[in-house]
């Protein structure tokens, strides 16, 4: 490519708010600065884009490419009882239903309690004062039926929120706590060395998006209570905000197929992850998380 030549995606768009599948760019080869910044505009455009790949990435292919879109998630890996790395990257989740001998989780390892909560809508990493900006989830093997995983477009949830919903939202700040999250989504309560791994977040409810300059409505499973508030009124007020930004209109669901990274903006959307038979199928899914600053 000459030097000053802009590299122009195509983008093929995946639901009329939001999301779009992108043409043009290879994760493996085009890590040059012009062709990272292109797929950054298109994610400030569509907050979800979907770049498809012939086979998987490896490992060390996803982190490279990555660490070129801000600083990474690393080594925090949560202190859950007979945790065994299966993928031994300290950057990547691992995001599957394997265990460290490549084998299906029981259907009562606490492991895979956990991980079902991933069901529930959230944002990822909301539970850490510095927040998640991009996920890059790459699909390795995907079972035959089922496991999609859906997204909803914060930015238009808070542009047709009532103007008094807005007002009343100004200024208010959730209390963010991931073991609230797994809790909810079925799995056991913690033990008090697993709850010491992950403390207590703080975030506004509304924040502005830093690439589209648009507000968002930040909310997620994660949230397990509002600064000043009393339970009953907060959960009352978050169940309707949840109710609100878990409309069909604002949701896409995507199908996956091996090889797609589906890259995804914290900042702007929520997301969940869809039932499967996770006792019969393997579904093989890495996800590498850029944050706001390195830690």
């Amino acid at each position: 490519m000459k030097p000053g030549i802009a590299v122009t995606l195509q983008a093929k768009k995946l639901h009329k708010l939001f999301a779009a599948e992108i043409a043009g760019i290879d994760m493996r080869s085009d890590t040059d600065a012009r062709s990272v910044a292109a797929l950054i505009a298109a994610l400030n455009d569509y907050a979800v884009c979907v770049v498809p790949h012939e086979v998987p990435l490896s490992n060390d292919e996803h982190i490279a490419f990555s660490a070129l879109l801000g600083p990474m998630e690393r080594n925090k890996v949560p202190n859950i009882a007979g945790t065994g790395q299966r993928v031994l990257h300290s950057e990547i989740v691992d995001q599957s239903n394997l265990d460290g001998d490549g084998n299906i989780y029981a259907d009562d390892d606490r492991r895979l309690m956990y991980k079902r909560a991933n069901r529930l809508w959230h944002t990822d990493m909301s539970f850490y004062d510095i927040r998640a900006t991009w996920s890059l989830l790459s699909a390795h093997m995907v079972p035959p039926e089922g496991g999609e995983t859906e997204f909803s477009d914060m930015r238009a949830v808070y542009d047709d929120l009532p103007d008094a919903m807005k007002t009343r939202l100004d200024g208010l700040v959730a209390e963010h706590s991931y073991w609230h999250s797994r809790v909810l989504g079925g799995g056991p309560e913690p033990s008090a060395a697993e709850r010491a791994t992950r403390p207590l977040a703080r975030h506004r409810l509304v924040h502005k998006h830093p690439g589209s300059g648009r507000k968002v409505l930040y909310i997620a499973s994660h949230v397990s209570g509002i600064v000043g508030w009393p339970d009953d009124e907060a959960k009352g007020l978050l169940a309707e905000l949840m109710g609100l930004a878990t409309q069909p209109p604002y949701i896409y669901s995507h199908v996956w197929s091996v090889g797609e990274v589906l890259i995804w903006d914290n900042l702007a959307t929520m997301h969940r992850a869809t039932p499967f038979d996770d006792q019969q199928f393997v579904r093989d899914m890495r996800r590498t998380t850029c944050r706001e600053r390195a830690p």
